[in-house]
């Protein structure tokens, strides 16, 4: 059985329906991570879990216990948000016992399940200090040491990281993903940083518009998206999208930019197709005289060190992404041509479905 099921689960305020027809089971364990453009659902679904937004349809079980209408405080879940949310006057250990200290739990439990959670998330010697005197990922801790130490079934974080510098972000990634590791535990994730999605999930959720698009490990998103939307979202650089119509002609394609090749016309539609193209950045390499699958004007270069990323503007008026070699010969101004793996492309009909 599942840890936690969501079944035809939807949710409107008033005539307006946020969520809709949302199906997921979340095995024990997992790390889940629900991502996509902000205003998808993505927060009001964790809040429903949690039990701070009813539910207007559908039922949610966890444990394989049905859990509309549960309090909160009896769902078996632990929530962290995005504001960290600590008492002021309080310690790091008062903060982190004080749900145990309002359940009435005795004194020397409460410190000996503090004193264990805070070596778990290495803070033993924080615990005397106030918040005032933490770093902002020092914060995050306790408050996900706060959720911890309630041992709940199914731990919810709601955007945990967006307060955080980049390089604590990084930080605090790894550190949830020690931790999911260390525990066990079923933890479900909200995050519009489709990074954060690929580095940490077991299992992603894409949501646009309160419906899921395509639910699977990160690597079979990145590879095998199942319509426009996915395959745009997941990925950095996004992927680069081309309009065409299927000819019969030599090169395969009607497109003011692109050329399909042999290995891409096997896998073509019938003549008259109108389809789009999607070609990773990482698909590109700078093509020899004569070779050309495309050409572009280069309008920057960000030389990263690993990898060069640049922009070029096609003749059709198309801004290409690309990402090349460190030392790749490109310099802003520069007419390039380019070839990619074939391999790599992938094929949407009209209304963005994946053809191949």
């Amino acid at each position: 059985m599942a840890e936690l099921e969501l079944e035809n689960v939807g949710k409107s305020f008033g005539a307006v329906e946020v969520i809709r027809n949302f199906n997921l089971s979340v095995e024990e364990g997992e790390f889940v991570v629900f991502v996509g453009p902000s205003g998808c659902g993505k927060s009001t679904l964790l809040r429903m879990i949690a039990g701070l937004e009813d539910i207007t349809s559908g039922e949610l079980r966890i444990g394989g216990r049905k859990c509309n209408n549960v309090e909160p405080r009896e769902r078996g879940t632990a929530m962290v948000f995005q504001s960290y949310a600590l008492y002021p006057h309080m310690t790091v250990a008062g903060n982190m016992g004080f749900g145990l200290k309002l359940s009435r739990t005795p004194k020397a439990e409460i410190r000996e399940r503090v004193e264990r959670v805070a070596k778990v998330l290495q803070m033993e010697h924080l615990l005397d200090r106030k918040p005032s005197e933490l770093s902002g990922g020092q914060r995050q801790r306790v408050a996900i040491g706060r959720a911890i130490i309630r041992q709940p079934r199914v731990f919810l974080f709601d955007e945990p990281l967006s307060n955080l510098d980049a390089a604590l972000r990084v930080d605090m990634r790894m550190e949830l993903s020690k931790l999911h590791a260390e525990l066990g535990a079923t933890m479900i994730y909200v995050t519009h940083d489709q990074v954060e999605a690929m580095t940490m999930a077991d299992k992603i959720v894409v949501l646009k518009d309160g419906e899921v698009q395509q639910v699977g490990s990160p690597l079979e998103l990145y590879g095998n998206p199942a319509n426009l939307f996915v395959a745009g979202f997941i990925g950095s650089p996004k992927m680069n999208f081309f309009d065409a119509t299927v000819s019969s002609g030599r090169d395969g394609l009607d497109s003011p930019d692109l050329k399909a090749g042999p290995a891409i016309e096997a896998q073509l539609p019938p003549p008259g197709t109108e389809i789009t193209v999607g070609i990773r950045p990482q698909a590109f390499a700078l093509a020899e005289p004569g070779t050309e699958m495309l050409t572009g004007e280069v309008s920057l270069v960000e030389r990263l060190g690993d990898q060069t990323i640049t922009e070029l503007h096609t003749p059709g008026g198309k801004r290409l992404m690309t990402v090349l070699p460190p030392e790749a010969p490109v310099a802003m101004g520069d007419r390039v041509g380019l070839t990619f793996d074939p391999s790599k492309v992938l094929l949407f009909d009209a209304n963005g479905r994946r053809l191949a």
